[in-house]
């Protein structure tokens, strides 16, 4: 790709980025964009910012900007959680490290790279020349090079875990365990055999158990009457009487006006008999698996870790989510059958894996003409154009790649979801980590061997050419990855997560249509499985072209700015959060550090090798070996708090709760916890003076 056709696709980006912005600056002073731009705040009832909303709504305004910025680390933590702090300590993470890494990049190796002579460079016409005149392609041979944070930013997350956990209130995850193949006695139901073996075996600890049952019909009722009471309680808020009555048909566009609170009120009735009825054929209906809860959370930080029968596979224990962030579909697959799951997962993974090459092989050949050329020969005159030669090697292949990328986080959401996995939070962190891994390869390593080295298999399958290999076809990439980063980073940014342009287009469509919503107010949660592996992957980028191609760090460090500004106003007035795993993230990020380190290892072995360098080549050798060494450090140090925590801190927080008044009264809640949300008794709350009541009790 030539300089000419980048500078094309940073600037309409840059265009579409500055759009955007004044475009949300605008709209969120607009009253009827609350919901959309700060839902949060309009479902916990506080709308100071709507307040200040004032004649001047149709200028754009930037104070949003300073309110991101302004609350601190502790602010942001009680507000949206240790897991909202760590997705942001990313982004502190990477400012820090290419902050460092542009100044010495842009002002030492970027000079030094381009005053090679290897590629014959002609300052009369730089803008159509390649890339490659930047990068250390153009470096001669001979000539030599050296690079390294992050072990201190894992200790500062693991003590702010650590922190967090003394701060917390008593959670019903502590004090409970999940236990699964319970075995089956004759003349015993699975509750009847837990209480008896853990009254015996934890006889002073032992709290309660639920058993867990087969309610998945049930579920869908109550789902559903769910559904119906919130639209009931939202039709009957005064903002709404205008709305009472609709049409029958299609959308509220078609056939006869109905009263839509007596419509509801009678379906609700209906509902709750159907409840009724499946709820009593329930009795019997017990699945091998049952949450277990002590009166400490010592005592069930072993009943966890232990093997608790004679037998491996009976009685199997693991620490317990939050009530909140159970999922429940799983609960009764049997062993096989989970097996069976997680191996099915395994080959649709690589299914698609393989599938993804089609539009990564379509990619690379809108990045060379000359290809393009001889499979669509019809284009020939428009590419003659330059500028349309420009936006198509620029612009439209990390616009078309971003396009398919986005389909793969909900497919592997789906994947984690049947893997028997018992936490929402599980699925998520399986879920970014496929992510992780499908867009390092597909997005890396797929466009670098396609667009560079594809025909060179024998390579490929001598392990020892790999670097030689590497070396050849990374920087090769470097302008298309520049593109990614603006295309996917800077402008994704921007319209899908700031300015919500789906949820934007389909708000201004129903309004157009004059559609009225009864649903309450929608908060989303922060998609991790989705931005967390973006992030990660534009670290990979910045890390291995750091002295590759140093020109892709500005665009990088550029991308970690306004991502700090964007998620800090998205995580504060947008996304509530759906669960919290106290920071478990962070080891993803280690990991794929470690990984992007190891790469920039084995790619400059294989640049100083085809340099001609042996002296450089030699002593870069042991610096995967050093990264490695440091990786198993970390592990050893500082993974142990993120898979438990300490018996010095479970025992020093349970002698603070005996202190507590408050305890009795958890422990009473503790035993109803993990009651089944299907099992729970309901009441609808029909008066208006209680309309407001909760479904579920």
């Amino acid at each position: 790709m030539i300089l000419s056709a980048l500078l094309t696709s940073v600037g309409i980006n840059v265009g579409l980025c500055f759009l955007f912005f004044i475009l949300y600056s605008i709209l969120r002073n607009r009253p009827n964009n609350a919901e959309l731009y700060i839902p949060r705040l309009v479902a916990e009832g506080e709308l100071q910012e709507a307040d200040e909303v004032n004649a001047r709504r149709l200028l754009p305004s930037f104070k949003w900007v300073k309110r991101a910025w302004k609350p601190s680390e502790d602010e942001l933590m009680s507000n949206s959680g240790l897991d909202a702090v760590v997705f942001m300590r990313i982004f502190i993470f990477g400012l820090r490290v290419f902050r460092f890494a542009g100044i010495v990049g842009i002002f030492v190796l970027l000079p030094f790279n381009y005053m090679g002579n290897q590629l014959n460079i002609d300052f009369t016409d730089l803008p159509n020349k390649s890339l490659e005149s930047f990068s250390i392609s153009n470096v001669d041979d001979g000539s030599s090079r050296p690079f390294l944070n992050h072990a201190q930013e894992y200790d500062y997350i693991a003590s702010k875990r650590i922190a967090h956990f003394y701060l917390s209130k008593p959670q019903p995850r502590e004090f409970t365990v999940l236990v699964r193949s319970i075995p089956v006695t004759s003349g015993r139901s699975f509750s009847e055999s837990v209480e008896s073996f853990f009254s015996e075996f934890y006889p002073s600890t032992y709290l309660s158990h639920s058993v867990v049952r087969r309610t998945s019909k049930l579920k869908g009722l109550v789902s559903e009457a769910d559904k119906v009471y919130k639209r009931l309680v939202h039709a009957k808020s005064k903002k709404y009487t205008e709305q009472r009555f609709k049409r029958a048909g299609f959308m509220g566009l078609f056939g006869r006006k109905i009263d839509m609170l007596d419509h509801y009120e009678k379906k609700l009735e209906d509902m709750e008999d159907n409840v009724r009825t499946e709820r009593s054929s329930l009795a019997g209906k017990e699945v091998p698996a049952a949450f277990v809860s002590f009166k400490s959370r010592f005592s069930a930080a072993i009943a966890s870790q232990l093997q608790q029968g004679l037998k491996p596979t009976e009685w199997i224990t693991e620490q317990a989510p939050d009530p909140h962030d159970v999922y429940w579909p799983f609960f009764s697959a049997s062993f096989m059958k989970r097996w069976m799951c997680n191996l099915a997962v395994f080959f649709s993974c690589i299914f698609i894996t393989v599938v993804f090459l089609v539009p990564v092989f379509l990619v690379q050949g809108l990045t060379h003409l000359d290809q393009l050329e001889i499979w669509l020969p019809f284009l020939r005159g428009i590419l003659k154009f330059k500028v349309v030669s420009q936006v198509i090697t620029g612009y439209l292949p990390s616009l078309i790649l971003e396009m398919f990328l986005n389909v793969v986080p909900p497919v592997m959401i789906v994947l984690s979801s049947i893997q028997g996995y018992i936490a929402l939070s599980q699925i998520e962190k399986s879920a970014c980590i496929k992510v992780l891994w499908f867009t390092i390869w597909n997005i890396f390593f797929a466009n670098v061997l396609s667009g560079s080295a594809l025909y060179r298999i024998d390579v490929i399958l001598e392990p020892k050419r790999i670097p030689e290999l590497l070396a050849v076809a990374v920087p090769g990439q470097a302008a298309f990855f520049i593109a990614y980063v603006v295309t996917s980073g800077w402008t994704k940014t921007f319209s899908s997560i700031l300015l919500r342009m789906k949820r934007l287009i389909w708000s201004l469509l129903k309004r157009r249509l004059g559609w009225k919503s009864d649903e309450e107010v929608e908060v989303p949660s922060n998609p991790y499985h989705k931005e967390i592996p973006r992030i990660l992957f534009f670290g990979l980028l910045g890390i291995t072209y750091f002295f590759l191609a140093p020109l892709i760090l500005p665009f990088i460090l550029v991308y970690y700015c306004l991502g700090y500004i964007i998620y800090r106003n998205q995580l504060l007035n947008v996304y509530a959060p759906k669960f919290e795993t106290g920071g478990k993230f962070w080891p993803v990020v280690h990991d794929s550090t470690i990984f992007s380190l190891i790469l920039m290892h084995i790619i400059a072995i294989g640049i100083f090798g085809l340099k001609k360098v042996p002296l450089a080549s030699s002593l870069t050798i042991p610096l995967p070996i050093l990264t490695l060494i440091f990786n198993s450090y970390c592990r050893r140090r500082f993974l142990p708090t993120f898979k438990g925590f300490p018996a010095e801190c479970l025992i020093n927080k349970d002698r603070l709760d005996q202190r507590d008044p408050t305890l009795s009264s958890f422990y009473d809640e503790l035993t109803t916890a993990y009651r089944d949300p299907a099992m729970k008794p309901i009441r609808y709350s029909l008066t208006s003076e209680n309309s407001t009541s909760p479904l579920l009790h």
